[in-house]
């Protein structure tokens, strides 16, 4: 189901219907000992083939802090 207005077309199949997601990642060593996942990523897929994109979007330092402290 589509969660946010996109304009997408899957390019293996050409089908418009999509599901949005989001992955977080650490992103260098320090980030990986302490558990911290500074990197995010937000992924679209195909609901027909299942293919999936990734595209890095921006994580704001308040989100971080807050991983850091729940982790």
């Amino acid at each position: 189901m589509n969660d946010v207005n996109l304009n997408y077309t899957c390019p293996k199949c050409k089908n418009r219907s999509y599901e949005i997601g989001q992955m977080r990642a650490t992103g260098g060593i320090l980030s990986k000992i302490f558990d911290v996942q500074t990197e995010k990523y937000t992924s679209v897929t195909c609901e027909k083939w299942k293919y999936t994109e990734f595209y890095k979007a921006s994580t704001k330092a308040l989100s971080n802090i807050f991983d850091f402290f729940t982790n």
